[in-house]
């Protein structure tokens, strides 16, 4: 007890100054202390009563006081911005991500998308909800003995779409309060060749699967907009689902992959830098139910080519 007082008196010059934070850990668990303390390896936090030393690898987020009231505040800061993430495997990043990656429905068919805010904020793809004003979220929670539990939610209204970005944000109404697990939206700028990557969605409906690649060229040009080409294998169906880093940050959001003879491994995501533009200019994308052309899509005329781009 002698040694603990005296770790606490040596960083207390700094206690007054440092912001309340929400620490969120891997086994689900919720800590709220001032952080006296960043160590490559982990975190020291002062709970008031005593002082914690919490690894990183045991530490999903960090949010604090201060940043969670800006967020509330700015009209940019809908989703929740990376927090130096620790690096983890496939593996531990599946588990701690998955439930905030969901299927979205509609009477033609499914996509997968993402929630970026507690409240029910959800981004997916603009072809998944194109034309659609029945659109469904299914929520895969994990309970404590590890299984997963469906809700589905049928009242869910589209808040901004882009065909020209094929990015669409969605919004869970009469929720009953509840607040969903959310995934940090990272910055892709940092990608490089080679980089690891993995995908999570519902590609052929198959819920909740897990792929993983590289990067195979972070700015792609393509129809005029820039992509990330990658390997994660992607399907009809992870349309709207997140691409992540290896720190469980979304870098990408899979919308299209490349299929024809010969063709392997050509999978595309727009990029989280195009993502973070679209949500906090979200009011100039805004949907209009009142204008029926608002969020419809007209294709362009087919045109011959060696391949076929379609949309997964």
């Amino acid at each position: 007890m002698k040694r603990l007082a005296v770790f606490a008196l040596l960083f207390l010059p700094t206690l007054a100054e440092a912001a309340l934070s929400r620490i969120e850990l891997t086994q689900g668990g919720r800590i709220e202390a001032r952080i006296i303390d960043e160590r490559p390896d982990r975190i020291v936090a002062d709970l008031g009563f005593t002082v914690l030393s919490i690894p990183r690898d045991a530490i999903t987020s960090i949010t604090t006081e201060d940043a969670a009231a800006e967020d509330v505040a700015s009209v940019g800061n809908l989703y929740r911005p990376s927090s130096n993430l620790p690096l983890m495997s496939v593996k531990e990043l599946a588990e701690n991500v998955g439930d905030a990656v969901v299927t979205v429905s509609t009477p033609v068919g499914l996509g997968s998308g993402f929630i970026i805010h507690p409240s029910g904020y959800v981004v997916t793809n603009d072809h998944v909800v194109a034309g659609e004003n029945k659109i469904s979220i299914t929520v895969f929670e994990r309970e404590e003995g590890g299984e997963f539990v469906r809700t589905q939610y049928e009242n869910v209204r589209i808040i901004a779409s882009s065909p020209d970005w094929d990015l669409a944000l969605l919004k869970i109404e009469n929720a009953g309060g509840r607040a969903f697990k959310t995934v940090a939206v990272g910055s892709d700028r940092d990608l490089r060749p080679g980089q690891r990557v993995f995908a999570i969605g519902n590609p052929l409906g198959l819920e909740r699967s897990v792929s993983e690649g590289i990067v195979s060229i972070p700015s792609r040009l393509i129809n005029g907009h820039l992509l990330i080409q990658m390997t994660a294998q992607i399907s009809p169906g992870n349309s709207g689902g997140p691409l992540f880093n290896m720190r469980g940050e979304v870098v990408g959001v899979n919308n299209l992959k490349v299929v024809g003879f010969g063709a392997e491994g050509l999978a595309f995501a727009v990029p989280s830098e195009t993502l973070r533009d679209f949500i906090e200019h979200r009011d100039t994308f805004a949907f209009d139910p009142r204008n029926p052309n608002s969020g419809y899509r007209y294709n362009s005329p087919p045109s011959i080519s060696s391949s076929k781009e379609e949309n997964k």
